[in-house]
Order: C-alpha cells, then sequence, then structure tokens
C-alpha cells in the first residue's frame, strides 16, 4: 500500500484519546499482516451495531492515530493506519467505511483509507483518485 508520501504529526491531541489511539495501532498493527479475506472478516465483526461516524469524529480518531504512531506516519502506513482510525472510531460506538483500493491512474499502486458522510477523510488528493475495491 503506497501514498505520495510522509504525512505530518497533528499536535494538540488530548491524553485520553492518544492512549486510546495507541490502543487501536497496538491492535491494528497486527490486523495488517493477515490476508484480505480474514481482516475483512475481522473488521466486518468489529463494525457490528456500530452508527456511521461522521466526518469530525473521523478526522478526531486519524489524527489522534498519527499523533502516536510513526509507522502510520509513513508512507507505507496506510493499511494499519486506516484499520487504527476505523477501530478507535468503533471505541466511541461508531464506525467510518473502511476502503481499500487501487490507483485509477498509472503507475499502479493499492492503498487503504477511512471515509465519512461519503468522502476520504483528510486525504489531500483528488477525488476519485483510488477505486475502492473492498469496503466495510
Amino acid at each position: 500500500m503506497t501514498t505520495p508520501g510522509s504525512l505530518s504529526r497533528p499536535t494538540g491531541v488530548p491524553l485520553r484519546l492518544r492512549i486510546a489511539a495507541r490502543c487501536a495501532v497496538a491492535v491494528a498493527t497486527p490486523l495488517a499482516r493477515l490476508r484480505p479475506h480474514r481482516l475483512r472478516r475481522v473488521l466486518g465483526f468489529a463494525r457490528r451495531g456500530a452508527r456511521p461516524a461522521s466526518y469530525a469524529e473521523a478526522k478526531a480518531a486519524r489524527d489522534a492515530v498519527l499523533a502516536v504512531s510513526l509507522r502510520c506516519l509513513g508512507p507505507q502506513g496506510c493499511l494499519p493506519r486506516s484499520a487504527a482510525v476505523a477501530l478507535l472510531c468503533r471505541m466511541s460506538g461508531s464506525w467510518p467505511t473502511w476502503c481499500a483500493g487501487v490507483r485509477v491512474l498509472p503507475p499502479f499502486g493499492a492503498h487503504a483509507w477511512v471515509e465519512a458522510e461519503g468522502e476520504p477523510v483528510d486525504e489531500n488528493l483528488p477525488p476519485r483518485y483510488f477505486r475502492p475495491l473492498m469496503t466495510i
């Protein structure tokens, strides 16, 4: 999974949210190593009973994950980052749409991200730049 470069580390994330984000990253890191069908099953189970996340909730979760994890900040960190954001949202009772897909324009590249309210959360790319192949 790739993104066009590393991200900047957010500041000002409350301590309580940082602690929860560390837990989400600790769970998401081994999940990122699973085969796609197993990852889909695990995240689908985690999603059960959750209400849809708002864009603000998903953005706050993404900022918290980026604030606590250097692995998720890096260019190869999109899969653990997106899983951690989804799990962190789930801790508060909501669930963003988790997506994994490919770049529409050449060269080929895979990417994972979360969407809320029909929009990718804090992805600095043009709309429809990625085509989702798997959504949860």
